[in-house]
């Protein structure tokens, strides 16, 4: 139940690696109002995610990816309309395009965990946007946890195709949200807006997916 929405959301749990294939993509996600790609991390089920999101692109199915999410959306966005080999680094480190890859002050660090990119970091939200339509605001803060990121040497590539950065770090410039202009509600976030929501309290990126999933379905 969201209360937010007056709504009962049902959740399906959709295992990626059962996406490998259009017909098995169109079986599993006809019947759906809405799309949310998951964090994670390595390459199992990496090419179904990208299959999935191709899916609610091209049909305008409400997306919303988080952390690895958001990063298989730029992945397949690369791909299917930017033509480019690319992925990301985590996946395949020899990728022709890596469009997502490690953080710069990642690179000379071996163990994970606690070397990610952790705890809170500002976010400033460009006007308009999905984004700041959600808060509202200009400027937020959310969590990380994380090691790869949006590589912005094809930030421009990016935007001149439609695919926007609609919320940048202030000081480093690093890509935390991107979204579609065209599409009802396609958006993907770096940070992890479920560590800041609550039962009483939901996020307002949730709480702005459910609404487009409830207009997708009626």
């Amino acid at each position: 139940m969201q209360v937010s929405n007056q709504c009962k959301v049902e959740i399906v749990a959709v295992h990626s690696e059962h996406l490998e294939d259009k017909k098995s993509v169109n079986l599993e996600l006809k019947d759906l109002d809405g799309l949310l790609v998951a964090p994670g991390f390595g390459e199992r089920g990496i090419e179904g995610k990208i299959n999935a999101i191709k899916y609610a692109r091209e049909n305008k199915i409400p997306f919303f990816g988080i952390c690895l999410g958001m990063q298989c959306a730029v992945v397949e966005f690369a791909r299917n309309v930017l033509k480019l080999k690319a992925s990301s680094t985590e996946v395949n480190p020899k990728t022709a395009n890596p469009v997502i890859h490690m953080m710069s002050d990642q690179k000379k660090i071996k163990e994970k965990g606690g070397t990610m990119r952790l705890g809170a970091y500002e976010c400033a939200l460009k006007k308009p946007s999905r984004a700041f339509n959600a808060y509202q605001k200009t400027m937020i803060a959310e969590r990380h946890r994380h090691r790869y990121e949006f590589n912005s040497d094809y930030l421009k590539q990016f935007e001149e195709h439609g695919m926007i950065a609609s919320g940048i770090h202030p000081d480093r410039k690093l890509v935390e949200i991107i979204e579609l202009k065209d599409h009802p509600w396609f958006v993907g976030v770096q940070f992890h807006p479920e560590l800041k929501s609550t039962v009483e309290n939901p996020h307002p990126l949730f709480v702005a997916f459910v609404k487009s999933c409830i207009k997708n379905h009626k």
